[in-house]
């Protein structure tokens, strides 16, 4: 039996006898690989740019009920009442909205104003993008949108810390009217969410419904006790005639058709892989032709068909291995490359840097050991023809 250090000797030797020709061998499997590489990292920095915004915990264990939009039923108290007394739910927090006036510095636009409880935050996964969100013991600040910074021209580090003052409309139950309602009291801002599209404020729920009777409610958040009970607790409320939607399920979807994106660019990647290894397959096979005749003579001196089919094997999987490593830097490289600049350019125009690339650690493992054992397939048809050969032939091989 041969020795393993014999064994690797003779199976790197192409490293020093054809360096151009092995090399360039190499860096065709790594092009390969470094397409895959590439195109699976683009549709994972896809998949975390959309779901690197959503906020997990309570908010995967809550659901999110709405008033329709034809009003037959509406969120009121006793519907949240009854919403806390199903079965397997842990708690309930409302959202009462009402068009309202802002002003700030004497200057006055249309917002959406949120009456909320600290809980409500969390089981909807609202956080700050700017200072931070209030709690139930501060009953003077507010928690403003970004698109009302764009209605007074302002950024948050020039609103945070200032006052707001808000004007109400709240609607009657019992008919059409609309009762103006200016509340008396100045609200610090503490906090900036990430919303570009709604103008709205958020303040503490207790605020509203000290001035004013609350008619109804515009959306609650249902959290259960375990992800297993949000179909049999969404049914239940669906039951009562209300709109309810889950961001656990939405994930899950997402998830879902991502994986496939992520599949159907592999597959393109693929394609350029099958070419890199016909190339490999086509190099091995040229360095059987060249080799028969040394093939021969370590048969003679008592080299068995085994020890052939290993060197030659051995030769085949550290191309391989060595193409994936230089596909894993060049996609990699390639595609922090990319993130980087696409940083900078977004600083610069005063949006916010993404990684359009991502590459988890397990993936690229997966493409270090899976390069190596397409070495392997592509070798074995040259090994076993190699150690097939008869020495006698493979000597007078010319």
């Amino acid at each position: 039996m041969m020795k393993i250090s014999d064994t690797i000797r003779l199976a790197t030797r192409m490293f020093r006898t054809r360096p151009a020709r092995t090399w360039l061998t190499i860096f065709g499997i790594g092009v390969g690989i470094a397409a895959v590489v590439i195109l699976v990292g683009l549709g994972y920095g896809l998949q975390g740019v959309l779901l690197e915004q959503i906020v997990f915990g309570d908010a995967m264990l809550s659901l999110n009920v709405l008033t329709p939009p034809s009003r037959v039923v509406v969120i009121n108290k006793e519907n949240i009442d009854e919403f806390y007394n199903l079965d397997n739910v842990q708690d309930v927090a409302g959202l009462a909205s009402f068009t309202s006036l802002i002003t700030f510095e004497g200057l006055t636009g249309s917002i959406m104003l949120n009456g909320v409880e600290a809980k409500y935050f969390n089981y909807a996964g609202v956080i700050a993008m700017e200072g931070e969100m209030f709690d139930d013991r501060e009953t003077d600040y507010v928690v403003l949108s970004s698109a009302v910074l764009k209605l007074f021209e302002m950024e948050p580090v020039d609103i945070i810390g200032k006052r707001v003052s808000f004007k109400t409309f709240i609607p009657n139950n019992e008919n059409d009217d609309i009762q103006e309602m200016i509340i008396d009291k100045e609200y610090i801002v503490k906090g900036i969410i990430g919303d570009e599209a709604s103008i709205f404020a958020y303040i503490p729920l207790s605020e509203l419904s000290s001035r004013f009777a609350i008619p109804y409610y515009e959306k609650a958040r249902v959290k259960v006790t375990d992800r297993a009970f949000l179909d049999s607790v969404e049914a239940k409320i669906l039951e009562k005639g209300f709109m309810v939607t889950a961001l656990s399920k939405t994930v899950d979807q997402a998830n879902k058709i991502f994986s496939g994106i992520q599949i159907m660019l592999a597959l393109f990647g693929g394609i350029a892989l099958i070419v890199s290894a016909i190339g490999m397959f086509n190099t091995m096979t040229v360095t059987l032709l060249e080799r028969t005749k040394e093939i021969g003579i370590m048969r003679t001196i008592g080299g068995s068909p085994l020890n052939i089919k290993i060197m030659f094997l051995t030769e085949s999987v550290l191309m391989g291995f060595l193409g994936g490593v230089v596909g894993i830097g060049v996609g990699v490289g390639g595609g922090l490359s990319v993130n980087f600049l696409l940083n900078i350019v977004a600083t610069k125009l005063g949006g916010v840097g993404m990684d359009l690339f991502r590459f988890p650690l397990w993936f690229l493992t997966f493409i270090a050991v899976f390069s190596a054992i397409m070495g392997y397939l592509t070798g074995l048809f040259p090994s076993k023809r190699a150690g097939s050969l008869n020495p006698l032939d493979a000597i007078r091989y010319s």
